[in-house]
């Protein structure tokens, strides 16, 4: 069994930053990749950030020099730094990794999201 267990998130005005954290627990050998995903009623989900076990990073143009994900390796979890936050950021943001189990196999999982709001 695996699972990703999510904080942060919440209200802030305009201009101002937040941070989320992913921590990944359970049949677990290693993990390939971890990232995040978002979604607004009303909007397509789209890719916010990626991260691989290197280190290689990737954003979506629309956050780009305003967000920053990092990841700990030994600890299982990705961070998401947001900052100069605008309104089009409001939206679920999602929690996803690519995992090794301890069996060799590779799956993919999603975390239960958490909202992020941000007031003009």
């Amino acid at each position: 069994q695996v699972q990703l267990a999510e904080s942060g998130g919440g209200l802030v005005q305009a201009g101002g930053s937040l941070s989320l954290s992913c921590a990944a627990s359970g049949n677990i050998r290693s993990i390939n990749a971890m990232g995040w995903y978002r979604h607004d009623p009303g909007k397509s989900r789209e890719l916010v950030a990626t991260i691989t076990g290197g280190g290689s990073t990737n954003y979506a143009d629309s956050v780009k020099g305003r967000f920053t994900i990092s990841r700990d390796n030994a600890k299982n979890t990705v961070h998401l730094q947001m900052n100069s936050l605008k309104p089009e950021d409001t939206g679920f943001y999602y929690c996803t990794a690519e995992i090794v189990t301890n069996w060799g196999n590779v799956y993919d999982y999603w975390g239960q999201g958490t909202q992020v709001t941000v007031s003009s």
